[in-house]
């Protein structure tokens, strides 16, 4: 059974950084490209970013140059590194194989 687990949600002050943390078991993590959506209150599940196999990453327009992702195989885990936080970045993270996602971990930027 494929298992997700974020970490590393919270409180931050704009300009702030957080980085996210999500567990995987449950099949072989190094074989899969891993993402993290995000969905902001009220709004759709958007695409943040994605890291392949081979750890080649993509991400949207909106978090580029400033969120990070990356993963350690040997842990099987993926994480999102997010620096220069805006306010419009509050939303519940989570993490994703194909179509399974976690539970989500909350992070919110305000002053």
């Amino acid at each position: 059974e494929v298992q997700l687990v974020e970490s590393g949600g919270g409180l931050v002050q704009p300009g702030g950084s957080l980085r996210l943390s999500c567990a995987a078991s449950g099949f072989t993590f190094s074989s899969y490209t891993m993402s993290w959506d995000r969905q902001a209150p009220g709004k759709g599940l958007e695409w943040v970013s994605s890291i392949t196999s081979g750890s080649s990453s993509d991400y949207a327009d909106s978090v580029k140059g400033r969120f990070t992702i990356s993963r350690d195989n040997a842990k099987n885990t993926v994480y999102l590194q997010m620096n220069s936080l805006k306010p419009e970045d509050t939303a519940v993270y989570y993490c994703r194989r194909g179509p399974t996602r976690g539970q989500g971990t909350q992070v919110t930027v305000s002053s």
